[in-house]
């Protein structure tokens, strides 16, 4: 089960459309297999860029039921956030019962205060019963800033907190030091494309949950954080920076992402399912300048013997 000893990468993944927007269920098994060969930790699925929105509930149980039997040991959390506890407590209970190990939930945007916000987990936690889950603390989405006090009021009922407030590092910072005055602990997974990774984890994150297009780089990035190369895990970073950059551009991030597994062959279609745009001629070439660069920046570089 998800617990707050959670660390590494639990990529936030896409979920896979055919052309005509039917899910794509054999393609997320490739999709599954790719990001367990990236290396990463875990899988988070349903998310803000996997479409869920767009989901009959019956789509987003199949689905789900696909990617937790492909994943293996690859522990799998489920983003269930709706405006009513109704659809949320009818998809966290059939997730669980497939083998997720816990779920993710975002407050919806129009809470009033601080106390709405706390009464709000609470109920979910009372619904939802002894399922952990991850907060996800995403003011950019639904207009929710979160302080500090109020995650250390919820902290009774979750065990993660996903961390994409923006500016937010001294809120990692702020958990942290809470953390050792009683407060109890927390895993800190970062999102926002991971566009802040390697100072997130300075700061005392314990990883990341986000997507991106390029698991392996995030994954590495914690891996050298991890070993104290912190020169190292920048310049990797610092490489992928433009299309990082490119990727968290609101509304058109997610065709962006799609667009890259597809050249990477890890999608057969990079379609989203409509509404949802598709990236124009001009957005193409610009990311395949992107990777053309990005190649030449992280080869391996040969040494010449000396003659």
């Amino acid at each position: 089960m998800l617990n707050e000893s959670a660390r590494g990468v639990y990529i936030i993944s896409v979920t896979p459309f055919d052309e005509r927007g039917a899910l794509d269920l054999d393609g997320t098994d490739r999709l599954i297999d790719f990001s367990a060969g990236c290396g990463v930790h875990g899988l988070t699925i349903l998310g803000m860029m996997g479409e869920a929105p767009k989901l009959a509930h019956e789509e987003a149980v199949a689905f789900a039921h696909r990617v937790v039997a492909r994943a293996g040991n690859l522990p799998v959390v489920v983003g269930v956030s709706a405006p009513g506890l109704a659809p949320l407590v009818a998809l966290t209970k059939a997730v669980m019962d497939l083998g997720a190990v816990g779920v993710m939930i975002a407050p919806p945007g129009g809470l009033k205060g601080d106390d709405a916000i706390v009464t709000y987990f609470q109920n979910c936690a009372e619904a939802i019963g002894n399922v952990p889950f991850a907060l996800q603390d995403f003011p950019q989405a639904n207009g929710l800033f979160i302080p500090v006090s109020v995650i250390e009021r919820v902290v009774a009922t979750c065990v993660m907190l996903k961390h994409e407030d923006w500016p937010g590092l001294d809120k990692i910072t702020a958990v942290r030091e809470r953390e050792k005055h009683g407060m109890r602990r927390l895993s800190i997974l970062s999102g926002n494309c991971g566009i802040f990774l390697p100072f997130e984890l300075a700061r005392g994150a314990d990883g990341a949950m986000t997507g991106y297009a390029y698991p392996e780089m995030l994954v590495d990035v914690c891996r050298l954080m991890a070993a104290g190369r912190r020169s190292e895990a920048h310049d990797l970073f610092d490489a992928h920076l433009p299309l990082v950059r490119y990727e968290q551009q609101p509304g058109a991030g997610l065709a962006v992402r799609k667009y890259v597994l597809w050249r990477r062959g890890v999608l057969k279609s990079d379609a989203q399912r409509k509404p949802g745009p598709r990236v124009s001629r001009e957005t193409a070439a610009e990311i395949d300048f992107m990777l053309e660069r990005l190649e030449r920046a992280t080869a391996p570089r040969t040494v010449r013997a000396a003659s």
